[in-house]
C-alpha cells in the first residue's frame, strides 16, 4: 500500500527573502530551520514551528512572487474556534491587518491576512461549526 501522511513542506517564491523571513518569524511565529545560500548570497529559508509540524519554505523569485499576490495557497490548520480568537486577538496586537473571522465551508477563517508579497495566508479551524 502506497501512503501519504501529510505535507513534509510548501515552497513559496517571494520578492525578498529576509523581509518575508521576517514577517513569518514575527507573524506566525515560525523559526528559520535551514538556510540556503548561494554565491554568498541568501536564496532561501525553510521555516517552521517550534513544534516541527508545521514546514515553509521560502525562495527568491520576484517574478513568481508577483504572480501569487491576492491569491490564497495555504490555510494554515488551527484546533479550535477558540485557538482561531486567540489568533486574532495576537494579530489584531501586533497591528497586522486582517479581514476577520468568517465562516468557511466546514469551520472558521481568518481572511485577509497578506504576507509582504500579497499572499493571502489563512488560518483554518479543524473544528467544524456543526460540532
Amino acid at each position: 500500500m502506497t501512503v501519504l501522511s501529510g505535507f513534509h513542506h510548501v515552497k513559496l517564491p517571494v520578492a525578498d527573502v529576509v523581509r518575508s523571513r521576517d514577517w513569518y518569524q514575527r507573524t506566525l511565529g515560525l523559526h528559520v530551520d535551514i538556510e540556503f545560500v548561494e554565491d554568498g548570497v541568501l536564496m532561501g529559508v525553510a521555516l517552521r514551528n517550534p513544534e516541527g509540524s508545521v514546514r515553509i519554505a521560502l525562495r527568491h523569485d520576484p517574478v513568481r512572487a508577483a504572480a501569487m499576490a491576492d491569491f490564497d495557497p495555504i490555510a494554515w490548520g488551527v484546533p479550535t474556534k477558540a485557538d482561531l480568537d486567540a489568533w486574532r486577538t495576537r494579530l489584531d496586537r501586533a497591528g497586522d491587518a486582517h479581514g476577520g473571522v468568517v465562516e468557511g465551508h466546514e469551520g472558521w477563517v481568518i481572511v485577509g491576512l497578506h504576507d509582504p508579497d500579497g499572499v493571502e495566508v489563512r488560518l483554518y479551524t479543524y473544528e467544524r461549526r456543526d460540532q
